[in-house]
């Protein structure tokens, strides 16, 4: 076939538009690739959004990438955060891209948003590209070169064309629809479908609806419902809330033995049973050997030995690094802190131990790895193991040598990213640090080294992810990949990281801790006690969820610590959560999915050193939680229905049906409950027509303003349920369905009674205020079972749902 999708080829375009240029940088520039002219570029006249540049293509085509070209030197107007936008109109462009340039010289190429959501090409006119963020915060964006790759093959852009014409047509039908069955259209939806034979949702909705909406059987629904959940239909909203924190202290009964306080320790698992490993630390006064295993199932700690020196083992020592082989049963460790006495040319070395956990053998490896190829003597390095290939990797860290000049002159030495293969017992070095004296080298490969970082490996993706640090006085937030089979090192740019990235990504430092969980591409950081421009003890803890799907920071939680009594000083027992400290250490069990952490250091007292050991649980709500919520939604409104013909039997479906759905010992379910039974108690009003208004629990005010007296089903209704609401069910859908809803009212009023004919005028007045107000309130009904139904929708997948859109939004008067 003609034009292919592999036919790709540079695209011509001209600028159609711009926000702003300065002096001599115009937008024409872009279109010429000269790195060493440096006026060979856009620059816009201020930072200040919007900015942007709008590119025409000659004819409309299917654009796959864009290319970026730079300066040949570094320069802090490029583009650290930018997005691009793409339609075949102007005023209609959906996002094609998001995301950020490096700050050097090598041009970059980018895939774009090719495909709709249902999965047919994307043919586009023109393109936008928007500024968010220069490397230097202040300056003005500027952009050198930029090429637009893809199709422009007239017959398979045309095929394509008319294949995106018909989806267009296919959504516009569809939101016809939606309309129709709001409004009560009932023939025009008819007419609507049988012409053009497009469905609106899927069957099992459109029963839903009839039965929820149109027949108002409550009991049905919650069936229907009940089967969506058990067959997993709402899973995937589910798997998009957030997470919410629970921490407990592990308590063990105190005649048994457990670890004492210290810092700088490690801790490792065995993910296949469930057995944490802590070895060493400084306890506030010397460095520790002792050995311990905690069996996660049976909470009990054990103590393997008390000094391992004395069985052929390490000497006691902190701020080393250990890994777990699940292989063959095997602890690695290496690298140790010494301080300036201790640093004399037979202490300093890298010394690499091998621990067996089935023998309870240790196995000195190598008495110092600088002297094979390795790492020499680091502290506060990290370390990975990579099981399936039998390969660790250890990088950064701070070297230890015997003169100690760099503690006086702070030009301290960093170790670059070595490799070791366990069955050869060899080493490779990867990455040499940025300051080692072979980085100048075209030909030798480097990384920016650090201390206190976070190192992960995704045994799936093949790659490492690095992050965090601080070198010197410079606290890292860079994020690196390396991918061990392919040998590349790149930098990623979270996704929602903006204008203000100390907002939205974890706080710099050097508490970092971090986890990771490769089933469900999640990297989990906790930070703690820190530093802010050399202002000690920031007490604030926060942990944060980094998705490597979505390339975005979330953060689960933060909590101050700043005021009142130091937390280490109380009760244990009494803390909801671990104090700010740091040298503490987390491990993370993917089998249970939770987290454990064990002492540190709280930064209070330089001997004072801590011995907590709590848990970490992060919990999404479960299929139980939403069919609550679904259930609450569903007996929330029927009790208002049912209110409103029956007040007595109201009372007896709240004392019922409602109280049984709602969780007694949960104060914020309970003032809720408690809400219910008191609004159906309140008096109604006299309005100025004389009619009655409708009890504050039934008021439902269709303009999208609430009642003062209302609890928002779509907030703290949700929450209580232990679910969040959907963001979609809002105020436009009250609007768009109530839209016409006066003027049904005023057609119904139109239909003769029946009595009309043979009764007194006065007569004829009331039946028909009467014949008004009946309908007025079956609109009101509907309108109430039209707004639930619109709820549960937007928690089921959208391929089997009516569109999330309303035709009321394109309607502007």
């Amino acid at each position: 076939m003609a034009g292919g999708i592999t036919d790709i080829k540079k695209l011509e375009y001209d600028i159609y538009k711009y926000s702003s240029y300065s002096s001599s940088y115009l937008p024409e520039n872009i279109r010429e690739d000269n790195p060493t002219n440096q006026t060979s570029r856009w620059s816009s006249n201020t930072n200040s959004p919007p900015q942007f540049l709008v590119l025409k293509l000659e004819r409309p085509a299917i654009v796959t990438k864009i290319k970026f070209g730079k300066y040949e030197k570094t320069h802090v107007c490029n583009l650290r955060k930018f997005k691009i936008l793409g339609g075949l109109e102007e005023e209609r462009m959906v996002l094609l891209f998001e995301g950020g340039l490096k700050n050097d010289s090598v041009p970059e190429t980018f895939p774009l948003k090719h495909r709709t959501n249902s999965g047919e090409l994307l043919p586009i006119k023109f393109i936008q590209i928007v500024p968010l963020l220069s490397w230097g915060p202040s300056f003005n964006f500027c952009i050198w070169y930029v090429e637009l790759l893809g199709i422009e093959d007239s017959i398979f852009i045309l095929s394509n064309l008319r294949k995106y014409n018909m989806l267009r047509e296919v959504e516009i039908v569809r939101l016809f629809m939606k309309h129709c069955r709001q409004q009560g259209y009932v023939k025009a939806f008819s007419a609507l479908q049988e012409e053009t034979g497009v469905k609106l949702e899927d069957d099992k909705m459109t029963e839903l609806h009839e039965i929820l909406v149109n027949g108002g059987d409550f009991k049905r629904t919650e069936q229907i419902l009940v089967d969506f959940i058990d067959n997993g239909l709402m899973d995937d909203y589910l798997s998009r809330q957030e997470y919410k924190p629970q921490w407990s202290l592990q308590l063990t009964p105190e005649q048994e033995p457990r670890p004492g306080r210290r810092g700088g320790h490690q801790l490792i698992i065995d993910p296949l049973t469930s057995t944490i490993y802590l070895y060493g630390g400084w306890d506030g006064s010397e460095d520790l050997s002792d050995l311990w295993s905690y069996d996660v199932q049976a909470n009990r700690w054990t103590l393997i030995h008390e000094k391992s020196e004395l069985l052929d083992g390490p000497t006691p020592r902190a701020c080393h690094k250990m890994v777990y082989d699940t292989k063959n049963s095997q602890i690695f460790m290496i690298g140790r802190y010494l301080d300036g006495a201790s640093r004399t040319e037979e202490n300093i070395n890298s010394d690499f131990y091998l621990y067996n956990t089935v023998s309870k053998t240790w196995f000195l490896i190598c008495p110092d790895t600088a002297q094979v190829g390795g790492p020499q003597l680091v502290y506060d390095h990290q370390m990975c193991i990579d099981v399936d290939k039998q390969t660790i990797y250890v990088f950064g860290g701070r070297i230890l040598e015997p003169k100690n000049e760099e503690e006086t002159t702070g030009d301290y030495k960093y170790s670059g990213l070595f490799s070791y293969h366990i069955s050869t017992n060899t080493w490779n070095h990867i990455l040499v640090d940025c300051g080692h004296q072979s980085a100048a080298s075209p030909h030798v490969q480097s990384i920016k080294s650090r201390v206190t970082h976070s190192m992960l490996f995704h045994h799936k993706h093949r790659k490492l992810y690095i992050f965090g640090g601080q070198r010197g006085k410079d606290y890292m937030t860079d994020f690196l990949i390396y991918d061990v089979d392919g040998a590349e090192l790149t930098s990623l740019i979270p996704e929602n990281v903006g204008t203000d990235a100390a907002k939205n990504v974890p706080q710099s430092g050097f508490t970092q801790r971090a986890t990771i969980d490769c089933d469900k591409d999640e990297i989990y950081v906790l930070t703690s006690l820190s530093k802010e421009k050399e202002r000690r003890d920031l007490n604030i803890n926060s942990f944060w969820l980094f998705s490597l799907a979505k390339r975005e920071w979330c953060c689960v939680y933060k909590s101050d610590h700043s005021i009142g009594e130091n937390c280490y000083l109380k009760n244990q027992n009494a803390c909801p959560e671990p104090c700010p400290r740091y040298a503490h250490q987390i491990v993370y069990d993917a089998a249970r999915q939770v987290h454990f952490l064990f002492g540190g250091n709280p930064g209070m007292n330089s001997h004072f050193r801590l011995d907590d050991f709590w848990m970490l649980r992060l919990e999404k709500p479960t299929r139980d939680n939403i069919l609550r919520y679904c259930k609450y939604l569903l007996r929330k409104q029927e009790y208002e229905e049912v209110a409103r013909a029956d007040p007595l039997a109201a009372i007896r479906y709240l004392q019922t049906k409602l109280y049984d759905i709602i969780d007694h010992n949960d104060p914020a379910q309970l003032k809720e409950f408690h809400k219910l039974a008191s609004l159906l108690f309140k008096s109604n009003t006299s309005t100025a027509d004389g009619e009655s208004e409708p009890t504050s629990l039934l008021t439902c005010s269709l303009s999208g303003q609430k009642h003062p007296n209302e609890h928002d089903p779509n907030g703290d209704n949700a929450k209580m349920m232990r679910v969040e609401s959907p963001k979609a069910a809002d105020d436009a859908d009250a609007s768009s369905i109530s839209s016409l809803s006066s003027e049904c009212s005023q057609t119904a009023r139109a239909i003769p009674s029946t009595s009309a004919a043979t009764s007194p005028s006065s007569t004829c007045s009331s039946a028909s205020s009467s014949s008004r107000k009946a309908n007025d309130q079956l609109f009101e009904l509907k309108i109430r079972r039209c707004l639930l139904y619109n709820k549960l929708v937007d928690l089921l997948p959208e391929g089997l749902c009516q569109p999330k859109k309303n035709i009321s939004d394109f309607v502007l008067l």
